[in-house]
């Protein structure tokens, strides 16, 4: 990835986590973190990633089908803000991927916790 396409995808990532706070207003979206966004080296797509807060998608799988649903529904008020916002000749087209990897830390860390108060006793 290229510096632009870093700079261009910080931008993205912090307009959206704005917009998605105070402006977005479906309720199927919730407490929703951007984890990241990748730019395609032409600026033309990019990949946002997102977890959502207090769910575990392995036993809620339904409830991050809602979210990403919902999100895909506010793509184009999203996209549309953004040009409004950002000083960009053409915002590049969004595609929103759920991001486990923050749950699943957290798992990892709950189970190694687990084995180092095991291995106390």
């Amino acid at each position: 990835m290229s510096r632009r396409s870093e700079r261009v995808g910080e931008q993205l990532r912090s307009e959206m986590s704005r917009l998605l706070q105070a402006e977005v207003t479906d309720p199927r979206i919730g407490l929703v973190t951007l984890m990241r966004v990748e730019v395609a080296a032409d600026l033309c797509s990019a990949n946002v990633f997102w977890s959502a807060l207090g769910q575990d998608p392995e036993q809620d799988v339904d409830k991050v089908e809602e979210v990403q649903e919902g999100l895909e529904s506010a793509k184009g008020f999203l996209r549309r803000r953004l040009a409004e916002e950002l000083p960009l000749r053409r915002v590049p087209e969004i595609t929103f991927r759920h991001d486990a990897s923050f749950k699943l830390g957290s798992r990892t860390l709950d189970i190694l916790n687990e084995i180092e108060n095991e291995s106390k006793s």
